[in-house]
């Protein structure tokens, strides 16, 4: 797989870099935190997305931040709401234990469904949800932490944040791809609503170790973040702050990136 710029080539064609806002959801209610904590208020996940495909987004990530907590499926009457409000394409996780968790989100409008908690404790669901609806609905969410006994690795953590394995975070994401996961959401939980930018050593790193398109995701506040994580091998970048706070639009994001020369839809 060669590499030009902040982009990938895939079989000699540049793909564009994707834009992904993401609504954390809560009791039908985005909200957002730091570090997958302390949690607020941050509006209508109908009126977030709906404004954020207004405003050109490639795609929407919501994730139900407290449905493995609570032990049930995601709320899929939000899943139902945005999907009839917008037109792009929609991944939906939490909660996800059994292909026919996926199964009923994508009923109710998902395009992907995303795995984090029970795929490590049952890797075998990414085999299942790739055989199943194929690897393009399969989304491996990957929450990792820099190991504090071993400098330069990571960790995977899952329970939105409070629990940490003794699995290498690089590895589980290449063992995902293997077992048919098409995507990595990847989510550096040091840098989660910290605003201090993606953790680009761990994207790197992952981005060389698997075959399919790497999502950035936790720390982004500026432009430059999002540039960095593309040019670190990133194929898309996820956002949630810098958007919910009104920052930047979707647009101004894709003029600097443009205007970086990173490829982006318009």
């Amino acid at each position: 797989m060669a590499r030009r710029g902040p982009v990938r080539e895939w079989g000699g064609l540049v793909k564009c870099a994707r834009i992904i806002p993401c609504l954390d959801v809560r009791a039908g209610r985005v909200v957002k935190g730091v570090r997958f904590q302390n949690l607020r208020d941050a509006g209508s996940p109908v009126e977030q997305a709906s404004a954020y495909a207004e405003q050109g987004a490639d795609e929407i990530v919501i994730l139900d931040v407290s449905a493995t907590a609570e032990e049930r499926g995601a709320a899929h009457d939000t899943v139902r709401d945005v999907r009839a409000a917008i037109s792009i394409p929609i991944t939906v996780g939490g909660g996800v234990r059994a292909a026919s968790d996926a199964a009923a989100l994508l009923s109710v409008g998902a395009a992907k469904v995303s795995v984090n908690t029970a795929a490590v404790e049952r890797p075998e669901l990414l085999s299942d949800l790739s055989r199943r609806f194929g690897a393009q609905c399969t989304v491996l969410a990957l929450d990792a932490a820099r190991r504090e006994d071993r400098p330069g690795a990571w960790q995977v953590v899952t329970h939105a944040g409070t629990r940490r394995h003794e699995i290498d975070a690089v590895e589980w994401a290449r063992a995902a791809s293997d077992r048919g996961a098409g995507e990595i959401l990847l989510t550096s939980r040091d840098r989660d609503g910290t605003g201090g930018g993606y953790d680009l050593e761990l994207l790197q790193r992952v981005s060389d170790a698997v075959p399919v398109p790497v999502i950035a995701s936790g720390g982004a506040s500026t432009p430059g973040h999002l540039l960095e994580a593309l040019r670190a091998g990133a194929d898309a970048v996820l956002a949630a702050t810098i958007f919910h706070d009104a920052r930047l639009t979707v647009g101004d994001l894709k003029s600097f990136l443009s205007s970086n020369s990173v490829a982006v839809r318009p």
